[in-house]
């Protein structure tokens, strides 16, 4: 490996230098984080599993949630009931209705 003397660059030169070692890091983290990933697939095949079965992992990822509230006044204004409440959830409670009243 070659060697960089630093030393004698200037604060332009170093920066870019920075930028370069950053964004190389980056690819060789993923690189091996790819192949490292290849081989325990690899060795749970042999072993008569999928790595998802021995890791846990999620059968489907961002499936959707039903709607159990809507606006009656403009249809397009839902919420799942999951999260933080709408604000147009909380502006009509704070007019005094319930939850309940828009309950799909």
């Amino acid at each position: 490996m070659a060697a960089v003397k630093i030393d004698s660059l200037n604060l332009k030169d170093l920066l870019d230098l920075e930028i370069r070692v950053k964004k190389q890091i980056g690819l060789v983290r993923d690189r091996d984080r790819s192949e490292a990933k290849q081989e325990l697939v690899a060795l749970a095949e042999r072993r008569g599993f999928s790595l998802n079965e021995l890791m846990g992992g999620r059968g489907s990822k961002g499936s959707k949630v039903a709607i159990k509230f809507r606006n009656k006044d403009n249809p397009s204004e839902t919420w799942t009931g999951r999260g933080r409440q709408p604000r147009w959830l909380v502006a009509l409670l704070k007019k005094g209705k319930k939850v309940d009243d828009f309950a799909v």
